[in-house]
């Protein structure tokens, strides 16, 4: 059964990202473009569980992304990468995100090939349109969305599509940790 506070009144149904009124039966959120496909959540049976529905993406402080234009080589992203010890770049083009290129990508996609590479603008090796996040959505979405895309980074957008910054899986957990020592 659907728990019923997802739902004001027949007709209506609430964005679990955005908190926003969509018709019953709409594909994806009006306001915030997610899908509404997966509105078939049990009640939560714990307190973590409640909390990471309840907790928007915006709990756990989205850090400041390393942004990177596509022209970027993946020479430069590379250092830029080992300089700001991070693991991801958000490859960002006219405001609009692109791509992302992480450690993973940098592993799988140029390995031993760094010289064939280090030339090449990290547009050939990043990964496009990656998923991403609105920053007021549930947490438990974010962390879905991370563990079944396999992703250890999440882009996280605003209402508008702008960049806010990058969640990892290291946020979610510390959030876990915070949440289980509290």
């Amino acid at each position: 059964t659907i728990p019923s506070w997802r739902y004001l009144d027949s007709s209506m149904i609430v964005c679990p990202f955005c908190d926003a009124l969509n018709i019953e039966g709409a594909d994806v959120c009006e306001e915030c473009g997610q899908t509404l496909a997966d509105l078939h959540l049990p009640t939560p049976a714990t307190d973590l569980e409640r909390d990471l529905l309840r907790d928007r993406v915006s709990t756990v402080e989205p850090k400041e992304a390393v942004v990177v234009a596509p022209t970027a080589t993946v020479g430069e992203v590379l250092e830029t990468l080992v300089k700001e010890e991070t693991g991801c770049a958000l490859v960002v083009d006219n405001g609009k995100l692109v791509g992302i290129f992480s450690a993973y990508d940098a592993l799988m996609r140029v390995n031993a090939d760094l010289e064939e590479f280090a030339s090449h603008p990290i547009s050939d090796v990043m990964t496009k349109d990656p998923h991403h996040i609105a920053a007021n959505a549930k947490l438990a979405f974010a962390v879905r969305m991370m563990d079944l895309g396999g992703y250890r980074h999440a882009p996280v957008l605003d209402g508008d599509a702008q960049l806010v910054g990058v969640i990892s899986a290291r946020d979610i957990l510390r959030y876990l940790h915070n949440h289980m020592t509290s």
